[in-house]
């Protein structure tokens, strides 16, 4: 059985930094993956071996999307709702006409998808001191607490996913999502492809 959060985190007293938990996270796949990567040296499957175990990835990816459907459940959050958290998520403050334009949709879809997570106490508006009538948005204590709750459970589901694999191939998934990761970064929640170098 893939772990799963459960419930709702409460809210903390101390806002504690996002950089934290991905710190935390990293050095769980370090411990986990690092022994494979170097125990495999040059013994990885060659391209036809693959692109075969990628055509085959369907079960893997259901098992992916079903727990991380089921958490969204429990949490009783959608996943654009959490789309705009992860939007929300890098400390800055944004408007609900940026959010919009981040997620592809209306802003008056998004203003109330802004409602239900500003009633959950998830998002919080701020008054512009420039211009007082236009609010700003950014995630609250809460909200910061859902997404690490999200990230570790997601940590967790990868690794038992990939723990009962051969060396060679645990090596061959840690050293690609390291290469995607290195290729593909948030900007304002869009994914930009390519190398960041080069922008």
């Amino acid at each position: 059985m893939l772990p799963r959060v459960m419930a709702l985190p409460s809210e903390p007293s101390r806002r504690r930094p996002r950089s934290a938990t991905v710190r935390a996270i990293a050095r769980r796949f370090e411990s986990d993956l690092s022994a494979s990567v170097l125990a495999a040296g040059s013994r990885v499957p060659n391209v036809r071996q693959i692109s075969e175990r990628v055509a085959m990835g369907r079960a893997l990816w259901r098992e992916l999307v079903v727990g991380f459907a089921s958490q969204l459940s429990e949490l009783r959050l959608g996943f654009t709702q959490l789309a705009a958290l992860y939007v929300l998520a890098d400390g800055s403050t944004t408007t609900v006409g940026e959010l919009a334009e981040s997620l592809g949709r209306s802003p008056s879809a998004t203003s109330r998808l802004v409602d239900g997570l500003v009633r959950r106490r998830l998002v919080e508006r701020h008054e512009e001191a420039e211009d007082r009538r236009q609010r700003l948005l950014s995630l609250t204590q809460r909200g910061q607490a859902l997404l690490r709750a999200v990230d570790r459970a997601r940590a967790d589901q990868f690794l038992t996913a990939v723990r009962p694999m051969p060396t060679p191939e645990r090596a061959l998934v840690a050293m690609g999502v390291a290469a995607l990761a290195t290729r593909a970064f948030s900007r304002k929640g869009r994914v930009v492809r390519g190398d960041p170098e080069a922008r």
